[in-house]
């Protein structure tokens, strides 16, 4: 019994929120565990390419475990017509993870925010003083991470 485009779907973005597995052939292990092709799996996942449901797959760096210990979030205060020119110069950094921006409300005028991430606080300031230089931006804010409260991925489909 053939199983409907709809099932094999749900049941690949299932198994995506897992992550790929760890191995030489990570769409063919993917694949066998969906109990589909690996040419039906990346057909699927280039339609959804193709049409915008999903941007891209990325792996996800522990920014710990390669020494970056350190990092805050950065709101800044940008023109509204700088704003696309300042997240240019801003997603140039290495050291930025996130660079976006976001509408602003009564009492926070901060429109562009950036993740940065450093070695130690003193390497977070040192960057977050350099984009500011390069950016020409001055009012800014270092919200800097108390306690990390919780960080997974987003579950899409209950299996």
């Amino acid at each position: 019994m053939a199983q409907s485009v709809n099932g094999v779907k749900r049941r690949i973005l299932a198994a995506l929120q897992d992550g790929l597995p760890r191995s030489r052939t990570p769409y063919g292990d993917l694949a066998r565990r969906i109990g589909i092709s690996p040419e039906e799996l990346l057909a699927v996942l280039d339609h959804w390419r193709r049409d915008g449901t999903i941007r891209r797959i990325g792996a996800v760096v522990n920014h710990f475990r390669i020494g970056l210990a350190d990092g805050a979030m950065v709101v800044w205060k940008v023109e509204p017509e700088r704003v696309a020119d300042v997240g240019a110069v801003f997603a140039g950094y290495e050291e930025v993870s996130h660079a976006y921006e976001r509408e602003t409300a009564p009492g926070w005028e901060y429109n562009v925010y950036t993740m940065v991430h450093g070695a130690t606080p003193e390497a977070v300031r040192r960057t977050v003083a350099r984009m500011s230089v390069s950016a020409g931006v001055s009012e800014y804010l270092v919200l800097s991470t108390r306690q990390e409260l919780k960080k997974i991925a987003p579950r899409y489909v209950q299996e």
